[in-house]
């Protein structure tokens, strides 16, 4: 199925008083994209931002009883606040992102109701096409206003809208997702691209298949919502289902814990790519404090300088995706990324959902050290691929 698309009309958006200070640390080079920022006073919504969204606990597997699933998107969470010619972009964190996402809030002015609150997903496709791409939806959040500019039309995101928290002037979040979800299908049916509907189900069976196959298209699992359920700001009543493999990785690094020197904080993961390069994939770091310092002794004989180690300042300067890389990363401008390089001689067992790109999603966790590996028999060819599916069936199945 290919999306439809059609030219958008020109219209403005006005976001909260926001800078990047917020999410990256660093100052805008010019004037925010867009009308001046807004005050709360413009706006007046049943819910007013911020409001934190609803959350989702982990489970093994789809749940029993009433419920509706739908995927698990794979972005950024945001609620989207609109009221006449006013559009906010709320995220978890409550920071607006407004003025990240310019190309958004023109759509949200041509395709969502004049009053509403929606709650739903930022994300983006890759270059291929047929599948989500996280990393480059990361770099549409920068500083510059130029920058905000230029990425909106060479890496346009999209919205994936899943519930409901307001309509004109009635309050939503206190109903039952059921009669939300049938409010939210009326409220988006004359909505196109680049706003979509998500696709919903109450067939386990259906819900099971979208969980295998959709992870081929950068889909992150599926969630499920009881159907007499209301909405929760910041409660996890929620749940979701997703992906969990392991992998082999060499252990080439560590930071130490935020407590202070002698603890662990995590270790860096390597995996040799087919060049034989050891390539950085992620982190574990969730370890008891006691094991943080057993681990911090264990380690100091592996301790090296970075002259001939693979994440060594002349590999960042080749282009390569190193640990070093981060430590001036806009992410976390107010962070220590900063690492001990190791040699790469101890291999650990980590658990993992899946991967983004070479690089794992999410942090991953520790399953067990393996003394029988060797650090070189750790590559990417270990790692489990899901079958591709396409992403225009997945982003069109809402409107099934």
């Amino acid at each position: 199925m290919l999306l439809a698309e059609r030219p958008l009309c020109r219209a403005e958006g006005r976001g909260l008083a926001q800078t990047a200070e917020a999410v990256s640390g660093a100052k805008p080079d010019g004037e925010l994209v867009g009308r001046p920022s807004v005050t709360m006073g413009a706006m007046r919504l049943p819910v007013m931002p911020p409001v934190k969204p609803m959350l989702a606990k982990p489970v093994k597997a789809l749940p029993e009883g009433s419920m509706s699933f739908e995927p698990k998107w794979d972005g950024f969470r945001s609620i989207i606040f609109r009221d006449g010619d006013e559009v906010e972009i709320g995220s978890r964190r409550e920071r607006p992102m407004t003025r990240y996402f310019p190309e958004l809030v023109e759509a949200m002015l041509v395709n969502l109701p004049p009053r509403c609150v929606v709650d739903g997903e930022i994300v983006l496709i890759g270059a291929t096409g047929d599948r989500l791409d996280f990393e480059l939806l990361q770099q549409r959040i920068h500083p510059a206003a130029s920058r905000v500019k230029l990425l909106s039309g060479e890496t346009p995101a999209r919205f994936v809208a899943f519930d409901l928290l307001a309509l004109g002037d009635t309050d939503w979040t206190k109903r039952p997702f059921a009669e939300r979800r049938a409010a939210l299908d009326k409220a988006l049916s004359p909505a196109r691209p680049p706003i979509h509907l998500t696709a919903t189900t109450t067939d386990r069976a259906v819900a099971q298949q979208w969980f295998e196959e959709f992870e081929g298209a950068g889909l992150d699992g599926v969630i499920a919502k009881p159907l007499d359920g209301i909405y929760q700001p910041d409660k996890r009543v929620m749940f979701k289902i997703k992906h969990e493999r392991t992998a082999d990785c060499v252990v080439a690094g560590y930071r130490v814990h935020k407590s202070g020197a002698g603890r662990i904080g995590s270790l860096l993961l390597g995996l040799y790519n087919d060049d034989g390069e050891l390539a950085s994939v992620g982190v574990i770091g969730a370890f008891p404090m006691a094991r943080r310092k057993e681990l911090f002794d264990e380690l100091q004989p592996l301790v090296t300088t970075f002259e001939g180690h693979p994440w060594a300042w002349a590999e960042q300067e080749a282009g390569r995706r190193t640990p070093r890389k981060a430590e001036g990363s806009r992410w976390a401008a107010d962070r220590d990324l900063s690492f001990t390089p190791l040699r790469p001689e101890r291999v650990v067992e980590v658990r993992y959902d899946h991967m983004e790109g070479v690089r794992f999603r999410h942090t991953a966790q520790f399953v067990r050290w393996r003394p029988d590996r060797e650090p070189e028999s750790c590559t990417y060819e270990q790692l489990e691929e899901p079958v591709k599916f396409d992403l225009a069936d997945v982003l069109g199945a809402g409107r099934g």
